[in-house]
């Protein structure tokens, strides 16, 4: 049977699993007296149908999503890496897919045997891709059609200092042109980068203080220099100046654990609450998305977990495109991409 096949009958498997477990932790929840918003009620519904996937085709776990200013939605995925047990090996499928945000069709796909294991994707201001890999220890600035175009971090060499990450996990730009990397899972601290890639600063360390980090797991940018931070498990948005200053940080049983955020054309921060990380449970975080205004407040938030449409299981990225749609991929069980737009 082809490699294709196999993974795509591996994922079915997963995700009946995993959605039997879903309604057995939402019967439960009910049965505790903790009711569940009628879908209704929440701003925000999922597209059915979205992406149109070719025939016999299965993402594997969904872990980078971005719009570009032509509509079109990047998705990154570990295909056969998703379930390998050695992550170390390059992945021969393409991992970058490209769709037309607004028919879900695809519209194109690039990587073949050029990832390890990817993390975070972002589309800059010239429609660059960009991308770090966990695996390989790096972030890459491609351009739209796949070609690369700038390296930062040494291959398969983890370090702490200007040319080193260990697992840099997402990446975002200042209106100055700068790029800031959240880095990440092995170190706690974000590094700063001209435009041109030459480093110019890093500031935090491991702890849960002001300035520290437990997993920095997103980052973005806004219009004045405000950079937002994802702190994932210290279940905070930290917000420092471009110097790296704190200035102040949010955290609440509202906002749960943020795993990812971006900001949409309105201004507003977008959030994925992709929970605790803990296979099968729900636990603290909530599993939700989440829109606030950029002194924090909370304006609107659905879905929650699970499996079915419309739920999300370990949201791990988000991404606004030009038109208010919403996008949520899930690494776990849930290996894809959902489209969320307003009522």
């Amino acid at each position: 049977m082809p490699m294709h096949q196999r993974f795509r009958m591996f994922r079915n498997t997963l995700r009946a699993a995993s959605a039997a477990m879903a309604l057995a932790l939402t019967s439960a929840a009910s049965a505790a007296g903790v009711a569940a918003s009628p879908a209704t009620d929440e701003p925000y519904h999922v597209v059915h149908g979205w992406p149109q996937l070719p025939p016999d085709f299965a993402l594997g776990q969904v872990s980078g999503v971005a719009v570009d200013s032509h509509n079109h939605v990047f998705v990154f995925h570990r295909a056969e890496n998703s379930w390998a047990t050695d992550k170390t090996k390059v992945i021969p499928s393409a991992t970058v897919m490209c769709f037309d945000g607004s028919t879900g069709k695809l519209l194109s796909s690039w990587g073949q045997n050029r990832f390890v294991l990817p993390h975070g994707l972002r589309v800059d201001s010239h429609d660059h891709v960009w991308v770090t890999d966990l695996g390989l220890q790096q972030v890459l600035e491609f351009s739209h059609d796949g070609e690369l175009l700038l390296t930062l971090g040494t291959e398969r060499s983890a370090g702490l200092d200007g040319s080193h990450f260990n697992r840099p996990t997402d990446v975002g730009f200042a209106p100055d042109g700068s790029i800031l990397v959240s880095d990440g899972y092995g170190n706690s601290r974000i590094a700063k980068f001209a435009a041109d890639g030459h480093f110019l600063l890093d500031w935090g360390r491991k702890g849960n203080g002001p300035g520290e980090f437990d997993t920095p797991h997103g980052i973005v940018v806004d219009t004045q220099g405000h950079v937002y931070v994802a702190d994932r498990g210290n279940a905070r948005i930290q917000v420092f100046n471009l110097d790296g200053e704190f200035i102040r940080s949010w955290s609440s049983t509202e906002l749960g654990r943020p795993w990812a955020l971006t900001l949409g054309s309105d201004n507003r921060l977008y959030v994925v609450d992709g929970g605790d990380a803990i296979a099968d449970q729900p636990a603290r975080g909530q599993q939700q998305i989440l829109k606030l205004d950029l002194s924090g407040k909370i304006l609107a938030h659905w879905s929650r977990f699970g499996n079915y449409d419309g739920q999300i299981y370990w949201g791990h990225d988000i991404a606004v495109g030009k038109d208010g749609a919403v996008y949520v991929g899930d690494v776990l069980h849930g290996m894809r991409v959902q489209k969320f737009v307003q009522r």
